[in-house]
């Protein structure tokens, strides 16, 4: 197995990781020439009028970006990008531009790509190296160094402006094309998509006809019990301090009581039918956002923001059909549910995740009539002498300044802000040390707050900025969610360094964030104990051709981003051959015991050592010693950056609101670029259902406004 995930692990050990996927300055990458110099017929190697092809590699975001450059007589002719690990959809752009500008300004020195900064770079560097190695005259090719001119200024005119081309803005803009507005979408990146892209296509929504095709676990039956016994005069409960949350309390109470009278005489984990209800998902978000800072102050979800989105979600997801976003569940029977990590309750859905996502999302809003502009940075509001908004400046990549007028107004949708930690920290109230102006984030490195800058410029409000949610399991390398293995939240082990469990998987994000991050370094490891990746219900590791979360099992394992053994024995060894220490060696006689203690608890569905609410996917050693082509994959993660729950204030309605409360007129916003729907810690899963509903929302009302 290669080690390239135990030296940078060594290096987290020894220095602490710095940097993250935003668009900072970074230190050059490293670069590997592997090119033949040309050679004359004589023997002696030519350095004037070279001709022939070179290669040159670099280390981009994902990995090696390696380019081939053809040279004819000393003048590049060519330049093609012909190995990559870069994320597809993001890097795109980069890696077509880049070459193509090589050639055409006769330079390794040119502007990068926005949202793909290292992607370019990368591309620049290896192509460097490629010139390097041919002989070319380098100081020639700097002299050529290119920057594009902006251009004259330009004024545009539509009805709805939409700034953001992520889920929010795109629901927002195809529904305001739909109603018959016409609307401008940019969006500052070279891509479309944003955290969107980035995702992973979970959507909680409450659906009762997919409930009843599922199974109610003794688990959860207990997690029901719990809520009716719940005491409202409880000070945990907070009540004294957001009264408004009571009722919603005797709302489930009342749910819960109706099912087990409906379905008495039925059996849980036999043939009781699944639960959920919109006062149920209504108390997940306020428990699961009910947060204290480190004040003494304490945060809870907005009550109405939250009863609408629960409320909505369902006909969201059905909307998006409309629009040829396809329910996703794989070999799953269709509507069958899951609980994405924090979720709190199997009430999931799954669609067509990343890019194809938004390829859907760009086709129908080409089909409604959205004119979309990329490379193109909103940079202010314009407002009249009323207050009202009437449009906004913007700037594209190569600074051509240009204004934009709208007839009905602007929808504000450009994300929030966690790929700009120095903002994160300068707000933050609730993780204090843990968080630093470097630390690493899943965010596309666009997402840097701009929205709520040019809102706060004009008088908006914000809430909820004091705290920003962490993904407990990201790439302890990249910050980001790929390279590991990790599904359904029920199916998921988590240890320490020791081997040894030491938080309730199903909990919220920020609890396993903490959790994780009080550990040697912040770094743990998940065995995922599900069947999503394997056949005939036995992933427990999955066999390595099938895929898991950011690509193949194979591919993990070869990159060593992962350990994996098709026996005990062999996942234990593996994770011996970490060198320099930097990883736990594993022994199989602690992993066996770590497994059958936790097998216990899903056989009796009762999690003794920390309560975990839905226990499922028993890990069968067994099986795994004895089948070939089977076994078990370890993931080292560690907590970054992932959602800010802070942001512009907004009413059901997605006005936002200014610092008086009042409506500032022709202005909405949706997404992340809002606050107060999630408060101290967003449910996993209930991202795409806000930044749907609530974009569908303000495509509506802005296509009404006059």
């Amino acid at each position: 197995m290669k080690k390239t995930l135990a030296i940078l692990l060594t290096l987290v050990l020894l220095l602490g990781v710095v940097g993250c996927a935003t668009e900072t300055t970074v230190e050059e990458p490293d670069v590997t020439p592997e090119a033949t110099p040309v050679v004359t017929d004589g023997g002696e190697e030519s350095t004037e009028g070279v001709s022939g092809t070179f290669t040159g590699t670099a280390t981009g975001m994902q990995g090696p970006v390696t380019v081939e450059m053809t040279v004819e007589n000393g003048a590049i002719t060519n330049v093609a990008v012909i190995e990559s690990s870069e994320t597809a959809g993001v890097a795109d752009v980069a890696l077509e531009r880049i070459p193509a500008q090589i050639v055409e300004h006769q330079t390794t020195t040119l502007d990068t790509v926005t949202g793909a900064t290292l992607a370019s770079r990368a591309v620049m560097a290896a192509a460097e190296a490629a010139a390097e190695e041919a002989g070319l005259d380098m100081e020639a090719l700097d002299a050529n160094a290119y920057s594009a001119e902006a251009g004259d200024p330009e004024t545009w005119e539509t009805d709805v402006l939409v700034v953001g081309g992520g889920g929010a803005g795109f629901s927002a803009a195809i529904t305001a094309a739909q109603e018959g507005s016409s609307v401008i979408l940019i969006e500052k990146s070279s891509f479309l998509g944003g955290n969107t892209m980035m995702a992973g296509g979970a959507f909680n929504a409450v659906d009762p006809e997919a409930q009843a095709g599922m199974i109610l676990t003794q688990a959860q039956k207990d997690t029901l019990d719990g809520y009716l016994a719940l005491d409202p005069a409880d000070p945990a409960l907070k009540f004294d301090v957001f009264p408004e949350w009571a009722p919603v309390l005797e709302e489930l109470k009342a749910d819960i009581n109706a099912f087990y009278a409906e379905n008495e005489g039925t059996t849980p984990d036999v043939d009781m039918p699944g639960f959920d209800s919109i006062a149920l998902h209504m108390w997940h978000i306020y428990t699961g956002g009910l947060r204290e800072m480190n004040d003494g102050s304490w945060i809870c979800s907005n009550i109405d923001l939250a009863r609408t989105l629960a409320e909505s979600a369902l006909g969201t997801f059905e909307w998006m059909a409309t629009v040829g976003v396809e329910a996703n569940y794989g070999e799953n029977a269709a509507g069958t549910l899951y609980t994405v990590l924090g979720a709190m309750w199997s009430r999931t859905h799954r669609f067509t995740a990343s890019t194809a996502l938004v390829e859907v999302l760009e086709t129908a809003a080409n089909n409604a009539g959205v004119t979309i502009y990329t490379e193109t940075a909103a940079t202010g509001l314009l407002v009249d002498g009323t207050g009202k908004v009437v449009g906004a400046k913007a700037e594209k990549a190569d600074g051509t300044p240009i204004t934009i007028n709208t007839a009905q107004g602007v929808v504000l949708a450009s994300g929030g802000y966690c790929a700009n930690p120095a903002m994160v920290k300068e707000y933050d109230k609730y993780w204090g040390d843990d968080l630093s102006d470097h630390t690493l984030s899943t965010n596309v490195g666009t997402n840097t707050g701009d929205g709520i800058i040019m809102a706060q410029a004009i008088g908006a409000d914000v809430t909820g900025m004091e705290v920003a949610q962490m993904m407990p399991s990201s790439s302890p390398i990249k910050g980001t969610m790929t390279d590991g293995v990790w599904g359904d939240a029920s199916e998921q082990l988590w240890i320490d360094g020791n081997g040894d469990r030491f938080v309730n998987e199903y909990a919220e994000r920020d609890v396993l964030a903490k959790a994780s991050l009080a550990l040697d370094n912040g770094i743990f490891y998940i065995i995922y104990a599900g069947n999503t990746y394997g056949e005939n219900g036995m992933l427990q590791g999955a066999t390595p051709e099938n895929g898991g979360f950011g690509g193949t099992i194979a591919t993990m394992v070869e990159n060593g981003h992962i350990w994996y053994g098709e026996t005990l024995a062999e996942v234990a060894a593996a994770s011996a051959e970490m060198a320099g220490g930097a990883a736990p060696a594993f022994t199989e006689e602690k992993l066996r015991e770590t497994i059958e203690l936790y097998n216990s608890y899903v056989a009796a569905q009762h999690d003794d050592d920390f309560g975990k609410e839905n226990l499922a996917g028993a890990i069968d050693l067994d099986f795994i010693d004895a089948t070939e082509g089977y076994g078990i994959a370890i993931s080292p993660r560690k907590a970054s950056l992932h959602h800010t729950m802070g942001g512009l204030v907004i009413d059901t309605e997605t006005r936002v609101l200014d610092t008086e409360g009042n409506v500032i007129e022709g202005l909405w916003a949706a997404g992340e670029v809002t606050g107060g729907i999630h408060a101290g810690n967003r449910l996993g899963g209930n991202a795409e259902a806000d930044i749907f509903t609530f974009g569908r929302i303000a495509g509506l009302n802005a296509s009404a406004a006059e």
